[in-house]
């Protein structure tokens, strides 16, 4: 048997439209996606390319830091397991394989941000200050 890796490259365009300024894009923080909590076209792009099988979690995805798992979902202000806290945006899309459980991704947790932009959008009123909580200034 011979085995023959093959490689291949797509190019997506994104952009971050809902970013308002540069201002925090330096200090992104690493964290952890609980895929389960995503919903597809809210929060993902799921592939339609059989060779290319990867989905895109979106640039601006607002997330809260779950309490029980130490994971990160969809900001909730209605949840009750930690997503009611604003931790911040994602920063960049995230590519992940289908039934993958865990995403990595980078967090934007200070700096500015168009509410008009956010995919699946996002009520700024609704946002609670927290100490442990994202520093997000909000624009239009």
């Amino acid at each position: 048997m011979t085995v023959q890796p093959i490689t291949t490259t797509a190019n997506y365009a994104h952009g971050r439209p809902w970013l308002a300024s540069l201002h925090g894009t330096d200090q992104t923080e690493t964290v952890t996606i609980d895929a389960s909590k995503l919903v597809a076209g809210t929060h993902y792009v799921a592939s339609a390319d059989p060779a290319q099988p990867y989905s895109r979690v979106l640039s601006g995805v607002p997330l809260g830091k779950i309490t029980a798992s130490g994971l990160y979902g969809p900001y909730d202000p209605a949840a009750a397991d930690g997503r009611q806290v604003l931790a911040g945006l994602v920063f960049d899309e995230c590519v992940f394989s289908p039934g993958q459980p865990k995403i990595p991704c980078a967090l934007l947790w200070h700096g500015s941000a168009r509410a008009s932009k956010i995919p699946g959008g996002i009520d700024v009123t609704k946002i609670t200050a927290s100490p442990t909580g994202a520093l997000i200034r909000w624009g239009a």
